[in-house]
């Protein structure tokens, strides 16, 4: 990789990364609000039965949480994690009252309260702001179709998170989780590690139990890198399988929203509500007669007997720790009725630097075209404009310059031959001489790799620490990944990935659960501060 691409976080892709692995000392722990504990670690099944039964009304668990993002993410541990909560949410939580008294559910999600990214455009009194300051009181004139999806299933929208600014894709050099508009976002576990980007409050305010479930989006690895770090089930979708519309682009060919939850099956009943086409996003096209409204039908106890999986060698190496984590996966795997073998990719072209320059063209196309389109008391309608308003701002280059920015505003258009070589380079790359050559070839069901390492300590100097990972192969193709919690290391979480061909959610969400279910490594955070 050029030396001066060296500091992009999670998409400058030749080599794939994650974070370091730190020791840290403990010396005390902050404490929660006690009111608030009796939400801590719900699932959706227990909420719909306790609504069911009367236990508590979804004004009730809706004030809760609110209460627990005052207490916890602006004061106590301050994580940060929130950029705005919805000033409507406890009005629109009683109307869902309502209709459940009166017999009527909209489904599985009635009553969830759930937090978007805030690169989800949402038409109410929330901004979508891609956590710049030139998008600060930019107010969406539509619903994403994420949100109208969430709505029509019931689900109360009650904050948008705080990300790493334009979702990772500004700055040579970055601090994960910190944006012009939120500041810097804490790990919970640890506060002062990092707790990945670019859907780092949504995976932080998931694992601290600000929200039932939370929506991401992964261009490669910003969904689950913060789940790695937080430890919390993240789902990276096939490119197609839930719709961008109205939502602030990176890269046409890989970006996608996705579910983030503290269990498999929270993950499984929000991905049922997102999905379907929109003609508005023709990716969505080849979802047709894939995608699922349930997924909850996958969850099986059983799903690891008689699968073949493929252990990634590649993604191993870069910690001893983490090493001895996946091999303990793997043992288990095995004795549970999986088959596991070695397996190696093929050493073909540098897709990681083909992937980056499909970005830096996708982006200045797509982010013209989002800008272009905004009310007009944006304050900026290009790209062009918004490198232009970030050189006289306060804030956004007092940490963080904007290189990848202005590196994309050089770019030519969609039809430059460039462009098309790169695209057609990495999809050759990752799909036909790499996931679906290799998955064929050794009939595997899915492939695993440790997710990540643990969080490294945040920097604002000097910006992400990255050892490993893996993200780049699902990401760069376009297919899905879900990672689950696989353990700990110094009090820190980190994960393991399961990923697999386009449309194969259905097996990897079976796959999962069948780990999940007898490992249960997720544990709530403590909110430790070490020296």
């Amino acid at each position: 990789m050029k030396k001066s691409l060296s500091g992009l976080t999670l998409f400058l892709v030749s080599t794939i990364l994650f974070l370091i692995s730190c020791k840290s000392d403990v010396n005390s722990r902050v404490k929660e609000p006690a009111d608030s504990k009796w939400i801590e670690e719900l699932t959706i099944v227990q909420l719909q039965q306790g609504y069911k039964e009367g236990k508590y009304s979804i004004a009730e668990v809706v004030k809760t949480y609110i209460d627990r993002i005052n207490m916890i993410d602006k004061n106590g541990p301050a994580l940060n994690s929130i950029i705005i909560v919805n000033p409507d949410a406890i009005q629109i939580a009683e109307e869902l009252d309502s209709e459940l008294k009166a017999g009527k559910s909209r489904g599985p999600l009635h009553g969830v309260p759930v937090i978007l990214k805030d690169n989800i455009d949402t038409h109410d009194r929330m901004p979508a702001t891609a956590g710049a300051t030139a998008l600060r009181n930019s107010y969406p004139e539509a619903d994403s179709f994420v949100a109208k999806k969430l709505r029509k299933a019931g689900a109360v929208i009650i904050a948008k998170s705080n990300l790493s600014e334009w979702a990772n894709f500004r700055a040579e050099i970055s601090s994960s989780g910190w944006s012009g508009v939120g500041g810097q976002t804490k790990n919970p576990y640890v506060l002062d590690r990092n707790p990945c980007g670019s859907s780092s409050g949504s995976g932080v305010a998931v694992s601290a139990n600000l929200c039932m479930t939370a929506i991401g989006t992964e261009t490669n690895g910003s969904i689950v890198c913060p789940s790695n770090n937080n430890g919390i089930v993240g789902l990276k979708p096939t490119v197609g399988l839930i719709s961008r519309s109205g939502i602030i682009p990176i890269s046409f060919t890989q970006d996608t929203p996705g579910p983030m939850g503290r269990s498999v099956e929270d993950v499984a009943i929000t991905l049922g509500a997102l999905t379907g086409a929109d003609t508005s996003d023709s990716k969505t096209i080849a979802s047709d007669g894939k995608y699922q409204t349930d997924y909850t039908k996958f969850l099986k106890k059983d799903g690891l007997n008689g699968k073949r999986i493929g252990l990634l060698k590649k993604a191993m190496g870069f910690s001893d720790k983490v090493d001895t984590l996946m091999n303990k996966a793997v043992a288990f795997l095995k004795a549970n009725g999986a088959e596991v073998v070695d397996i190696e990719f093929p050493e073909g072209e540098n897709y990681g630097e083909a992937s980056f320059e499909v970005m830096l063209y996708e982006f200045k196309e797509g982010l013209n075209k989002y800008l272009a389109g905004l009310d007009s008391g944006t304050k900026v309608k290009s790209l062009k404009e918004l490198i232009d308003f970030n050189l006289s701002d306060t804030v956004e280059l007092r940490y963080f310059d904007q290189k990848l920015l202005k590196m994309a505003e050089k770019k030519g258009g969609l039809d430059s031959p460039e462009y098309k070589k790169s695209l057609a380079l990495m999809l050759k790359a990752t799909r036909e001489d790499g996931i679906d050559k290799v998955m064929t070839i050794n009939k595997l069901d899915a492939i695993i790799a440790p997710t990540g390492s643990p969080a490294c300590k945040t920097d604002l100097l000097l910006g992400d620490h990255f050892t490993g990972g893996s993200s780049s192969l699902a990401a760069v193709a376009g297919y899905p990944a879900i990672t689950v919690p696989m353990g700990f290391i110094d009090n820190l979480p980190v994960g393991i990935t399961f990923f697999g061909k386009a449309w194969s959610e259905p097996l990897l969400i079976e796959i999962a659960y069948s780990y999940e279910q007898v490992t249960r490594h997720r544990k709530a955070p403590k909110y430790i501060v070490s020296d």
